[in-house]
């Protein structure tokens, strides 16, 4: 097929989901080229839409689960993290399909890439494979409030499953409802000042609120030397 052929199908798909959004039917055809998970739960066609804000390269191999869909951070706010973060060793807690990962790898010197899914490895692994950095990360499949006692690097990042969309509908969020048959997040902070001197002295923190496309995506803690100097107001 010709290049003209290809844009001609590229923008009868976009027609397609145009008019599914508003009438919520989709031509059998688009739908059976979309990934498998998504022809499961066609709600999550608003990430497929957005799939190159989610990885650039997405059309060169990447791979996900119906989970990663909505988990995974943005590519753009995944860089940004890790430019802040640059340093020989890192370790990504909860690593999902990579994104925050693959990122850390072409920053850092090495990542050490934690799931205790499989398949989430799989997924990082493979996503990896396509941003050409999967010789600077090692993967572990395993449960990181387990393994964080054995764990030393320069930097730990954590992004644990946050209990998926239907978090919009609540009109606050406690830092408990992340994960809470571990004990919530308070546990995970704790837990993780045991391998790490979070704060150091002062006890500073930095709150970063990662935005994208004028919508709060997300916020970021860094602790430590991570801070900037300049952001600190006394």
């Amino acid at each position: 097929m010709g290049s003209d052929g290809i844009l001609k199908n590229k923008h009868k798909r976009r027609r397609e989901l145009k008019k599914y959004y508003k009438r919520k039917e989709l031509d059998p055809k688009i739908l059976k080229t979309l990934p498998d998970e998504i022809q499961k739960d066609t709600s999550l066609l608003k990430y497929w839409h957005s799939r190159y804000r989610l990885f650039k390269k997405f059309d060169q191999g990447i791979k996900l689960d119906k989970e990663s869909w909505y988990s995974v951070t943005p590519e753009v706010i995944s860089c940004m993290i890790a430019k802040r973060c640059t340093c020989d060793l890192i370790i990504d807690g909860f690593c999902g399909a990579g994104s925050n990962t693959i990122q850390f790898a072409l920053t850092s010197k090495k990542v050490i890439a934690i799931d205790i899914d499989p398949k989430k490895i799989e997924l990082a692994r493979n996503n990896a494979e396509v941003y050409g950095v999967s010789d600077r990360i090692e993967f572990i499949i395993g449960d990181y409030y387990a393994l964080v006692p054995t764990l030393k690097a320069d930097v730990v990042f954590l992004s644990p499953p946050w209990g998926g969309p239907s978090y919009s509908k609540k009109k606050t969020f406690s830092i408990d409802d992340i994960m809470p048959s571990y004990g919530g997040g308070k546990y995970l902070y704790e837990l993780t000042r045991q391998c790490v001197s979070l704060a150091g002295q002062g006890n500073l923190a930095e709150i970063e609120s990662n935005y994208l496309n004028n919508i709060l995506n997300s916020k970021t803690l860094y602790y430590g030397d991570l801070i900037k100097t300049d952001n600190i107001s006394i």
